[in-house]
């Protein structure tokens, strides 16, 4: 997994004075959508920044798009630049463990073009258990200037994720839980169940049973029933946990695969739409 970085990694380019580096804390909670700042004001890696899943990282739901819809990637990039990243930075993201909001903003950097970018494993708990400091201390910002080369390749809409799979021209990943996937349960939206036609792979199953990402042959073993040959279309709720999935698509040499930003919850938005439900 070109894109995860360890602890210890981390710490060594830290201390090693690699100074064009930038760490962003991510920590969010769906439920509570403060809960992630809090976190961060409480304490956070040494010189962190914090980004906001729904302030920086996401438009303002409306009726379409979906419930965290893809924000201006030209306010984004300006975004970056001022929190002092440009197009030589490396930034390494992290979370409260291995989770979905890390990803959602590497995705958004890779989409403006800009490819040096990290994930820390085990995010900050990991950090934490093994025995490192963390801090109160807001970091002086000095801005930068970020040139932004969009990837617009890299979505698609609603109407692509439609025609492709009514035509077998894609296949549609749906990231969310089994039983979300499946409408036996669903806690965020009026109606259950999947897209037509997705198959399901849980981004959580991307995790090993010690906390890391699965790498080398057991990621190999996890797509093995996907064709590296075929696009692939990533979505989910709301178009944030379909990102770890696509890291983990490309880590495994998956070369056509786009991110549905709006998902499950845009796709229901349209009452035409078919929704299939399992069982």
């Amino acid at each position: 997994m070109k894109n995860i970085i360890s602890v210890s990694r981390l710490k060594k380019r830290l201390e090693n004075g690699q100074d064009n580096t930038v760490i962003v804390d991510v920590r969010f909670q769906l439920e509570d959508p403060d809960a992630g700042r809090k976190m961060y004001l409480k304490d956070h890696l040494p010189g962190a920044v914090y980004m906001d899943l729904n302030k920086d990282l996401s438009d303002r739901a409306e009726k379409h798009g979906g419930n965290h819809p893809l924000p201006n990637l030209e306010m984004f990039a300006a975004k970056v630049g001022n929190i002092g990243i440009d197009n030589d930075t490396t930034v390494v993201i992290y979370d409260q463990g291995n989770e979905m909001f890390a990803a959602r903003l590497w995705w958004l950097l890779e989409v403006i073009g800009h490819d040096k970018v990290y994930i820390l494993e085990g995010g900050y708990h990991r950090w934490i258990e093994e025995g490192n400091k963390v801090t109160d201390e807001i970091p002086s910002l000095n801005a930068k200037e970020f040139h932004a080369v969009i990837r617009n390749e890299n979505t698609v809409d609603m109407e692509e994720v439609r025609k492709k799979t009514e035509d077998n021209a894609a296949v549609l990943i749906d990231s969310r839980a089994p039983e979300r996937y499946q409408g036996k349960t669903e806690p965020l939206y009026r109606r259950a169940g999947h897209i037509p036609g997705a198959v399901n792979y849980f981004w959580k199953d991307l995790v090993a049973a010690d906390g890391t990402w699965k790498k080398g042959e057991d990621l190999e073993r996890h797509f093995s029933d996907l064709s590296k040959e075929d696009e692939i279309i990533v979505s989910c709720g709301s178009g944030v946990s379909a990102c770890p999935n696509i890291l983990a698509l490309k880590s495994a040499g998956f070369k056509n695969v786009k991110l549905y930003p709006g998902s499950f919850s845009d796709w229901i938005s349209y009452d035409e739409n078919e929704v299939e439900v399992d069982g």
